[in-house]
This record gives C-alpha cells, structure tokens and sequence, in this order.
C-alpha cells in the first residue's frame, strides 16, 4: 500500500477572523494617546487634556496605509479612481491601576480593549512638569508592569467564568461526542487560567488549533498583539536617545519577546500637522535631521495583525484590498464582492514585482507571467488579481 499522505494541519491564528481588523491606543492616563490619535489620523477627534479620563467614549478613525507598490500603479495607470488601502484605529481611555476591579473608568475601558484586535501601547519616557503622571512621576517599566497585571487580572476573570459554565455542564457527565467537547474546551480553558496565573499573557503560548479555537470566542485582552510606542520629548527623538529606552528594551524582551519597540515623540507628529503642505514637513524634517515614525508605525501594526494587500488595477480604478496572509483566492474574492465568492471560478495573478519589473501587463503577459488559479491558491501581499466569477443566484 502507498504511505498516507500526511495532512498539513493549517495554523488557526488568534483573533478574530477577517479582514477588517481594528487596532486600539492603549496606556495610562496622560501619556500623549489622544494627540497621537489626532497626529496620525489627521482629524480633531480625541481629547487632549492635561487630566485623566479627558476620553471616556472611544473615538474611531481610519489612516491610509502609506505603500510604494500602491503610489507606483497610481502613477503607471493614472487612474479615474483611486482607494488605498486604509487602517481602523480607536482612542480608548486612559487607564489606571486597579482598573480590573472597576477603578476610575475600568469595566468600560477593558470592554472597549476587548473589541479591538491589536494595541498601540503608549507608553511616556518624557518629563513635563506641567503635565501630570497618575502615577505621580515618570516610570515606564513601572507603567508597562501596572497594564500588563490590569490586562491579566481581567482575562483571569473573563476565563474563571466561562470554567465555571463549563465544570456546570461537564459535571452531567455521560459519554456523547458533545461531552468529550466541553472536556476538552474545559481542559484548553484550565491551562489558559494556569498561564495566566503564572504571570503570562495568552500571545506568546504556542497553542494548538483546536485550543485557539476554544480561545478566540473569550476575546482576551492579553490574546491580542502589540506595538510599543515609546513617547519621547522632541529633543530626545531627534537624537533618539533616551534614559528609559534600555530599560523599556530589557522589560520587553523578557514579558513580550519579539513585539516590536518604535520611539515617537507625539509632541513633534503633532507639531508636523499644523503644516500646510507635505513639502514643509518634509523641510522640516530635513533641516532637524529625522522624519516622521507614523508610516512606520501604520505598518509595523499591519503586520502585526498579519494584514497583506491584494490590489485590482487599470485605468478606471487603481484599489488596494486588506486581506489576512494566508487567504485563498476565493475568500480574497469576497473581500471584493460577498457573491464573488460563492460564484468564483478563477483568479488571473500576477505580483506587483513583475510588473514593477516588466514595465507593463503587455510584457507580462508576453513571457507567459500571468497566472491562472483556482480555488486552493493562497494569495500573496501584493499579489494583483482579476476574479473570474459565475452570475450570483437570485
């Protein structure tokens, strides 16, 4: 008999599924959330004031993803209509220690957490007399340790519940594949709890698909990834030097290895907004030698909620689609039109790098670049498609 063929178990990633991913600016009261919120998003949401709880209602903003494959089509088909790709970002308000047990806007500040897929962490390394620390003074590994427990402390809370609905219903006992179910989900729930009480956050266990599955509907606070945004004063940025940065390095290294560390000083974004023009910004920032970290910041949160694009071309319209990595050519369909999944027959693809190489879709096509494929294709960032569909049912 031939060997079996060994079956590739796919990796079910934490999070929600889909496309429309949402990230959160996180932090303790008056570290600079608000006006990084405006600075990136452009807009005059957000509240900004030297006191806590200035945002109480999460404010929601989408910033244009900045992409050279994108700016580059546009420019090759000089399109009628233009739609880049965009990212949804959320002001969330500033927390505080003793949040988990409903301290100052706790309950409503972890749910607003809990309804985002990754966090911008904010996290102060400036001294201001004139704006006030909740804390008292500045200390941001002292800051990162008092959100890492509120985090924790509440995911303890949100999995002890849903153990206790699940001891009520696993006590009946009795032998039915519904039974050995809720076993499992209970064994998957009591090592999350075990985790948790050790101190970890549920991101950095590797878990295995069937037990991500038990994990994604509890929509844990310490399940979902982050970015680390260092706010310095502008003199500190420039010369990006900091007393704190070793520190706040060491501390992330050892509670949240590999997430990624990006120093800002808001008060400079902020300063770059009241520009008119891109020239004068970009004059600014030539004279003072930096530039801005906010494109670096909108990408490196991408790629943390591991989002790629796809893009349609031509000279009607140049647009660039979010999808997860890992999506097949079906689904990616269905980012377009809903029925163009049900009803996809084929995708024609080719990647922007040929085409950037090639020069144009006639050379493409010329050298026998053009693919087609079908249902199993995994579409890669970048990738740019034509969907081949079948007439949606009425």
């Amino acid at each position: 008999m031939p060997p079996k063929k060994e079956v590739k178990q796919e990796k079910v990633l934490l999070g929600r599924p889909g496309n429309s991913l949402k990230s959160g600016i996180v932090g303790l009261a008056n570290v600079g959330k608000s006006t990084f919120f405006q600075a990136l998003t452009k807009c005059s949401l957000g509240n900004p004031a030297n006191f806590p709880y200035a945002t109480i209602d999460p404010e929601e903003a989408r910033v244009i993803v900045p992409d050279e494959r994108y700016d580059w089509l546009v420019e090759h088909y000089n399109p009628k209509s233009r739609v880049p790709a965009n990212l949804t970002v959320y002001d969330i308000a500033g927390l505080t220690r003793g949040a988990s047990t409903g301290a100052g806007l706790g309950n409503a500040f972890l749910s607003h957490i809990r309804a985002v897929d990754a966090v911008f962490q904010v996290v102060r390394c400036f001294d201001d007399a004139e704006i006030i620390h909740v804390e008292g003074d500045v200390d941001p590994v002292r800051d990162l340790e008092i959100i890492a427990d509120e985090l924790r402390i509440k995911d303890i809370e949100f999995v002890e519940k849903a153990h206790e609905n699940l001891v009520k219903q696993t006590r009946r006992g009795g032998q039915s594949l519904e039974m050995k179910k809720l076993k499992e989900e209970q064994a998957t729930v009591e090592k999350i709890l075990d985790l948790l009480k050790s101190g970890k956050p549920v991101r950095h266990h590797d878990w295995q698909p069937k037990e991500v599955e038990v994990i994604n509907p509890l929509f844990l606070l310490t399940a979902k990834p982050v970015v680390y945004l260092v706010n310095l004063s502008e003199k500190d940025y420039i010369r990006q030097k900091n007393k704190y940065l070793p520190k706040i390095a060491e501390w992330v290294k050892e509670h949240s290895p590999g997430e990624p560390i990006i120093p800002i000083s808001v008060s400079f974004e902020e300063r770059l907004t009241r520009f008119e023009t891109e020239k004068e910004v970009e004059e600014e920032c030539k004279t003072l030698g930096t530039k801005s970290a906010l494109p670096k910041i909108i990408t490196t949160m991408r790629k943390a909620l591991n989002l790629g694009s796809f893009f349609t071309t031509g000279t009607d319209e140049v647009r660039q689609w979010t999808l997860r990595n890992g999506t097949k050519a079906p689904q990616a369909a269905g980012v377009i039109h809903g029925d163009f999944e049900k009803t996809f027959i084929q995708a024609v693809v080719y990647n922007y790098g040929v085409l950037r190489e090639e020069g144009d879709e006639a050379q493409v096509k010329a050298k026998g670049k053009v693919m087609t494929k079908g249902k199993e294709y995994v579409v890669e960032d970048g990738d740019i498609l034509l969907i081949k569909a079948g007439a949606a049912k009425s």
